[in-house]
C-alpha cells in the first residue's frame, strides 16, 4: 500500500485548507484511514480517523473545525480544515490500517506541511 498526501501550505489564522491522501496497491475501501500530525517540538498526535464504513472520530481540539471523509471510488481520504489556528501548524500524515480495525496503522504517507500564521 502506498499513500500520497498533498494539499498543505501556508494560510492565515481563520483560513481553510483541504488535505488529500491517495492510496494505491491495496483494497482501499476496507482500510481504516486516519490523519496524524506532528507539530514542531511536540509528539505526533491523532487528528481524525474514519472507518471503512465512514464512521469518523476526532481529536477534541479539532471537533467542529475539521472534517474527515473518504471517496472509495477514488481511493482518497480528505481532511477539510476550517477556522485554522496557529496551533494547527504541523506536518500532517495520512495512514492506513489494512485490517480495518483502527489499531494497526502500518502504512504512512510522506507528510504534507501546514503552517498557520497569526
Amino acid at each position: 500500500v502506498q499513500l500520497q498526501a498533498f494539499g498543505g501550505g501556508l494560510v492565515q489564522a481563520g483560513g481553510s485548507l483541504r488535505l488529500s491522501c491517495v492510496g494505491s496497491g491495496g483494497i482501499f475501501s476496507t482500510h481504516y484511514m486516519a490523519w496524524y500530525r506532528h507539530p514542531p517540538g511536540k509528539q505526533r498526535e491523532l487528528v481524525a480517523a474514519i472507518s471503512a464504513r465512514g464512521v469518523a472520530a476526532y481529536k477534541e481540539t479539532v471537533k467542529g473545525r475539521f472534517t474527515i471523509s473518504r471517496d472509495n471510488a477514488k481511493n482518497t481520504v480528505y481532511l477539510q480544515m476550517n477556522s485554522l489556528k496557529p496551533e494547527d501548524t504541523a506536518v500532517y500524515y495520512c495512514t492506513a490500517d489494512p485490517t480495518g480495525g483502527g489499531a494497526r496503522f502500518e502504512y504512512w504517507g510522506q507528510g504534507t506541511e501546514v503552517t498557520v500564521s497569526s
